[in-house]
């Protein structure tokens, strides 16, 4: 579902902010215009439903880019995860960033559209297994990958309820496919039977 982090859409050095885990970064219906990388730690991109319920949309990591809109107001709220580090830029008045843009824009696209087919089609296994190998291959295709976001977090992305999240992680984890380090860390064992999982 990814292909790694893309290249940076920074010409020149911008100063670094620092946002500690949960603090909000903008807010739905705020004004857009900048657009923000990531040095370090994770991004959560959501809406709030009218009954309450959050709804993430999308997870940006180390080396992403994101905050980009195609107006001047932001759809959803955006969230560090974790302690995070992003660079923001402004666009000066009459400074044409689509040559750089375009690219992400389109990855994104691509990325949001194949997360409708996850959540609309797969049962819960594969929506994780799904999850995870999109997580791996963003992270350069490593078998240990780190998972900043909470099962909450899994399960506000995938249409999942945290009890079905902890228990197909269980599951995984009991056939030997998965193992874990910690609560943020999985080694995938079994590459190919996780891939056959989401087929």
């Amino acid at each position: 579902m990814g292909s790694g982090a893309p290249a940076s859409v920074f010409s020149r050095p911008h100063p670094m902010s620092f946002f500690t885990a949960g603090s909000e970064i903008y807010a739905q219906g705020e004004k857009a215009g900048s657009f923000h990388q990531i040095e370090f730690g994770a991004v959560r991109i959501y809406r709030l439903l009218c009954d309450g319920r959050r709804q993430i949309t999308a997870f940006h990591l180390a080396g992403e880019t994101f905050g980009f809109e195609a107006d001047r107001t932001h759809h959803f709220f955006a969230e560090a995860i974790m302690a995070t580090g992003l660079r923001t830029h402004c666009p000066a008045a009459g400074e044409d960033m689509s040559r750089e843009l375009l690219p992400l824009a389109l990855r994104y696209m691509v990325r949001a559209q194949e997360h409708l087919l996850v959540v609309g089609r797969q049962n819960s296994v594969e929506r994780i297994g799904a999850f995870l190998m999109d997580m791996s291959d963003r992270q350069g295709d490593l078998a240990q990958i780190e998972l900043p976001m909470s099962r909450q977090d899994i399960g506000d992305y995938l249409g999942l309820t945290i009890e079905t999240v902890s228990r197909v992680l269980s599951r995984l984890r009991d056939k030997g496919i998965l193992k874990f380090h910690g609560l943020r860390v999985v080694e995938i064992r079994k590459p190919d039977a996780l891939r056959i999982m989401c087929e």
